[in-house]
């Protein structure tokens, strides 16, 4: 069935996507959008909200329902295991910035049944997998088996293997590192086991890192395969459990809920919209999650985005179209996937010495409040987020 020419087809119903649906419909705009899966996921997916990203919700009660199904994390930290020293972060010093000084950890799932539920009924088709798309200079289309929608434009927020920036011709610069990630989630009581422990953790020990993320019920440990040993090896709850026990004697007993394994990338788009195809978040962007940035700067993505094309559809000329570009490209290049590129780097050191300056530079700049400040403003995306509202 054919939809009215002036609709805005969004592929994929991630957070992103579902943000974008949202603020175009608020801005009294037809939207319909396409998600292949046939509902919505609850995976080991992202679970860190930055202090804009909160901001961002707040007007609309979504920030409450996070902050309600969530944790407050007011600080984190590096820090050594064999020895229990430590830089801590504190996002306090963030207090005259923002509403939210502090990150919240919470599922992803969260905010996307939340945005859901705001959205008119009809907007969302789940179990529709998109085929192709297209364009001509008076509008797009997309296919769903023998079906054709059409629209005005078309946004691709369908990640890393997006049909979207495909079509666009953007070549997708980067890489993808060497080391696996292995994902898992807890009950085991780490708080009792490590002292002095944040909600969230970048740890080194003797022969590489882990990472610990408080959720509300639970722990979410980010470790890695040695070299030499096969994922699929890794992947036994055993091996996970003897894994962790060398750090922690009492964690070879610790229950595992989830598990799941992954490769870090990091890559940028070499462009973000070609006539009236665009694309956002994952579809743009890919980083290493040390640091949490990937949801929020494509959640970021997603309300430039639906400004540009309000104006536009309130008679705003289609120039407006291309400061999406402009304002969003470079922070994902030079803010986005930078910084946690550094962030895996740092933490990917094995050199003893080099993990101890390292650990004293960041607690220099955590002891003074003035750098602590600065340092906060950016691995929070605060600066970031104004650095592309002042890109116009």
């Amino acid at each position: 069935m054919d939809q009215r020419d002036d609709t805005i087809l969004i592929v994929g119903g991630g957070p992103v996507g579902l943000t974008l649906a949202w603020r175009l419909t608020l801005a009294g705009l037809p939207v319909r959008l396409f998600e292949a899966d046939d509902h919505i996921v609850d995976q080991l997916r992202a679970s860190t909200f930055h202090p804009p990203t909160l901001d961002l919700f707040e007007d609309a009660g979504i920030t409450d329902e996070l902050i309600e199904n969530g944790r407050i994390t007011p600080t984190w930290q590096v820090r050594m295991h064999a020895t229990g020293e430590r830089a801590e972060f504190d996002l306090a010093v963030l207090a005259g910035e923002t509403n939210h000084p502090y990150r919240l950890q919470c599922r992803q799932a969260i905010l996307s049944r939340a945005i859901a539920a705001r959205l008119p009924d009809g907007v969302i088709r789940f179990g529709a997998t998109v085929d192709a798309v297209s364009q001509d200079e008076t509008g797009v289309s997309l296919t769903i088996g023998d079906e054709t929608v059409h629209g005005a434009y078309l946004v691709g927020c369908e990640g890393a293997r997006s049909l979207v920036r495909e079509a666009i011709g953007a070549e997708f610069i980067g890489g993808t590192y060497p080391e696996e990630t292995v994902l898992v989630t807890t009950h085991f009581p780490f708080e009792d086991h490590l002292d002095g422990l944040s909600g969230v953790n970048y740890i080194w020990k003797p022969d590489g890192t882990y990472s610990l993320l408080r959720l509300p019920d639970l722990w979410r440990i980010s470790l890695h395969p040695r070299a030499g040993q096969s994922v699929e090896d890794f992947m036994n709850d055993d091996v996970i459990r003897a894994h962790m026990a060398e750090v922690i004697p009492a964690a070879g007993r610790m229950d595992i809920i989830e598990k799941r394994i992954y490769r870090v990338h990091h890559r940028v788009a070499t462009q973000y919209r070609k006539g009236r195809m665009f694309i956002a978040g994952d579809a743009a962007h890919l980083n290493s999650p040390k640091g949490g940035m990937g949801l929020n700067g494509g959640v970021h993505d997603a309300w430039v985005l639906a400004d540009k094309l309000a104006a536009v559809a309130n008679g705003g000329d289609e120039s407006v179209l291309d400061e999406y570009e402009r304002q969003r490209l470079p922070i994902a290049r030079d803010d986005i996937v930078s910084q946690a590129d550094a962030n895996r780097a740092r933490m990917n050191t094995r050199d003893e010495t080099k993990r101890r300056d390292h650990l004293a530079e960041l607690q220099a700049i955590a002891a003074d409040p003035d750098k602590a400040r600065a340092f906060l403003l950016r691995s929070s995306m605060i600066l970031g987020l104004r650095r592309s509202e002042a890109l116009l």
